[in-house]
């Protein structure tokens, strides 16, 4: 199996390492933060000369900020090893990618995991069984680097979802980063009730809220980093919350709006307790790439690969 290569080891690259390391790879890493575990490396340096060595898949895990300074990194010690990245946005690392390492195979990769607690000590090698992985399946990424992504994110207990890096980019503007915008609106008005208000908080607004336990400056380079989409996805919840404040004022109701709400979570249960269908999917096929983005767009996923044949599992 192919040796891993972890660049930050925060909650989600700390648990990448210690998920692949259950699965049996060879994993290792660096960080900047003070870090005491045998497999953590002095520097990025050496972890990337380590790489280079073992032919590893790098995996980028910063935060978007600084995933700039780690692909110069990259491009100094170790510019022909496959890479991926876990960051939560995937448009602006594949262009940071294409400037830093242009002949780089590279395939993007976001699971989507998480909690409200960060760093290495929060990290888990449980945190990504039975979630989405987003591996970026488009038109030029590299089959290699797809594969070796895949591979990891199975090895890691998930199951992956393939999809291009426009639709990947759309979709978490609505299902993850508006989220933590409503969030931060949602616990600041609440908070501005006063004492009274808090003290009688109780699952609605915990369960609202719980995202804003984040760091602010994780939540900014992840909201910021994905701008265009989620002004779009604000857009639509602004008017949503509009035709709720007109109903409200004008006929004192709100049936359409909780209606809605209450329609959309029911088809979030519906696609989640779906029957599934296992399709085979020909990796050799030259179509296999658009074979598999539209296993994604239908809500479909991967859950191995045997072979040059991977299994898909589609909602009945």
């Amino acid at each position: 199996m192919r040796p891993v290569c972890v660049l930050g080891l925060g909650l989600i690259g700390g648990s990448v390492l210690k998920a692949a390391t259950r699965a049996g790879r060879d994993a290792f890493g660096a960080t900047t933060e003070p870090v005491s575990d045998p497999r953590v490396e002095p520097s990025v340096a050496a972890a990337l000369e380590r790489a280079a060595a073992t032919d590893a898949l790098i995996v980028v895990a910063v935060p978007l900020p600084a995933v700039e300074d780690v692909l110069r990194e990259v491009a100094a010690h170790a510019p022909d090893c496959l890479l991926t990245d876990v960051v939560s946005v995937k448009q602006p690392v594949a262009d940071a990618v294409a400037r830093r390492l242009p002949d780089t195979r590279y395939a993007g990769g976001h699971p989507m995991a998480g909690k409200s607690a960060s760093g290495w000590a929060a990290a888990t090698e449980t945190l990504f069984d039975g979630a989405a992985w987003v591996v970026t399946t488009d038109e030029d990424t590299p089959q290699d680097a797809w594969r070796a992504a895949v591979e990891l994110a199975l090895a890691c207990g998930a199951h992956v979802v393939p999809t291009t890096t426009r639709e990947h980019d759309a979709a978490v503007a609505r299902i993850s980063h508006l989220p933590h915008i409503l969030a931060a609106v949602l616990a600041s008005t609440g908070a501005d009730g006063g004492s009274l208000a808090l003290a009688l908080a109780a699952g609605s607004f915990r369960d609202g809220t719980r995202v804003m336990s984040t760091r602010p400056e994780l939540v900014l380079a992840m909201c910021e980093g994905n701008r265009g989409p989620l002004l779009e996805a604000v857009d639509e919840a602004l008017g949503r919350l509009g035709a709720a404040r007109g109903a409200l004022a004008s006929t004192g109701g709100l049936a359409a709006t909780v209606r809605a709400g209450h329609e959309g979570r029911q088809a979030l249960e519906d696609l989640r307790n779906a029957d599934q269908e296992e399709i085979p999917i020909d990796l050799t096929d030259p179509e296999a790439f658009e074979t598999l983005r539209d296993l994604g767009t239908a809500g479909g996923r991967v859950l191995r690969v045997e072979g040059d044949t991977a299994i898909g599992a589609l909602p009945a």
